[in-house]
């Protein structure tokens, strides 16, 4: 892998890499970790989904994608981040929507050059000329999603000739020398086809410096649960990303696990929350519950630091679950919006009724199945940089823990919520 970043990369793109992402990201969670032995509070990373509108119609999207265009304007997107750099803050990932949609997008990476950024994008805008803008300014990954084969990408996007159109974004950014990954989320229409080792190749040999394999949640107004993984086939996609670490030249980006295989939430744990295109900031792109904004008046770190409804989050679902609380228990959702009077933060205004009619499965919490990481390089990173930071050792409890894999929906459901400390 070290060979390869010094090889076939930009230089003056991996030293920015390097400093922004590498030196002062483990800077933000250094200074993360004071302010939690300080009982304070703000995500050493942010997530900003910086408009709602798309060109693809994605099965299992929770975005609004087809209403009125939302997007989180350029001077609330500079405080914002601006807000997140006095904090330490240098990585934030940029979603939508389709981020490239948004018309001052470009304007945003420019007005950041301490900052780095990694748009998650289907691709489709990525031309040459956007492909050379991006290298100039040095601070910019694009995550491109690519979803299957040509038929399953089409089905799974909801129109015709999807992964060209994809694959030819994908070739501008190589061309162009940028630092470039693709992402999958693993569904069963998709596993496998592309969790295996002639698609990790395939990437290594076009240039791809990184790859992440999301799990399918079923959310959104159309869910489509049918996609969802089982238990036995989340266990393989979480083998596969341990052995590709060990054994292939690729970055393997995961969210889910710390060095001994462990499973965690980042949300849960506090590493990361989600601003959406209207302002909202919520626990996770995917939990579209808020109490509060960033057009709020008060200050982004005291916003963050005092939000009982984001604490009781971290707490409540920490009590409960190793893994994906929406998936394993969204009933904990819907008490704990009612409990602080969370708005919907969609243009649909259906979330409550989504959640209640989500049946829980497993997530990455895999009791008894743990896989810790082979790469000593992945166990040190982890140690340092990306573990529950004690939040599961202070709050978790296996006797609180519903598997849903045993227990039937309808008892799964009931639950009685402890009252969380301030």
């Amino acid at each position: 892998m070290a060979k390869r970043l010094l090889m076939e990369t930009d230089k003056r793109l991996l030293w920015k890499a390097s400093w922004t992402l590498g030196v002062k990201g483990l800077r933000s969670v250094h200074k993360h970790k004071r302010r939690l032995k300080k009982g304070q509070f703000f995500p050493p990373f942010l997530y900003l989904s910086v408009i709602n509108s798309c060109n693809l119609r994605c099965q299992g999207c929770w975005v609004d994608v087809a209403a009125k265009q939302q997007r989180i304007e350029l001077d609330a997107a500079n405080r914002t981040i601006d807000a997140a750099k006095k904090m330490g803050n240098a990585f934030f990932g940029i979603l939508g929507g389709e981020p490239f949609m948004h018309k001052d997008l470009l304007d945003l990476f420019a007005a950041h050059p301490d900052a780095y950024f990694q748009v998650f994008t289907n691709g489709h805008f990525i031309t040459d000329d956007v492909a050379r803008q991006l290298r100039q300014l040095g601070n910019v990954t694009p995550l491109i999603s690519v979803e299957g084969s040509e038929i399953i990408s089409d089905e799974r996007r909801g129109r015709a000739g999807v992964l060209d159109d994809t694959m030819a974004g994908l070739e501008a950014a190589l061309r162009n020398k940028l630092m470039v990954g693709v992402c999958t989320s693993v569904c069963q229409s998709n596993i496998d086809d592309l969790v295996n080792e002639k698609w990790v190749d395939r990437l290594i040999e076009m240039g791809v410096m990184y790859c992440w394999f999301h799990i399918y949640r079923p959310v959104g107004p159309e869910s489509n649960p049918d996609l969802a993984l089982t238990s036995e086939q989340q266990r393989r996609v979480r083998q596969f990303v341990v052995d590709t670490r060990a054994t292939k030249p690729i970055i393997v980006i995961d969210a889910y696990h710390d060095d001994a295989g462990n499973a965690l939430c980042p949300a849960a744990t506090g590493f990361t929350h989600h601003v959406g295109p209207w302002g909202d900031i919520e626990p996770c792109p995917v939990i579209q519950l808020a109490t509060e904004s960033i057009h709020d008046q008060r200050e982004l770190r005291e916003t963050f630091n005092e939000s009982d409804f984001l604490r009781d989050f971290r707490q409540l679902t920490a009590q409960h679950t190793r893994g994906c609380v929406i998936m394993e228990r969204p009933d904990l959702l819907v008490e704990l919006a009612e409990r602080h009077g969370a708005r919907d933060t969609t243009a649909r205004g259906t979330v409550m009724e989504e959640l209640q009619q989500i049946t829980p499965r497993r997530s990455q919490f895999q009791p008894g199945d743990e896989i810790p990481e082979r790469s000593l390089v992945y166990r040190w990173a982890k140690k340092y940089a990306f573990n529950d930071f004690g939040t599961y050792g202070q709050h978790f409890s296996t006797d609180r823990w519903q598997d849903p894999d045993q227990a039937p929906p309808a008892e799964s459901a009931k639950t009685s919520l402890p009252v969380v400390s301030q």
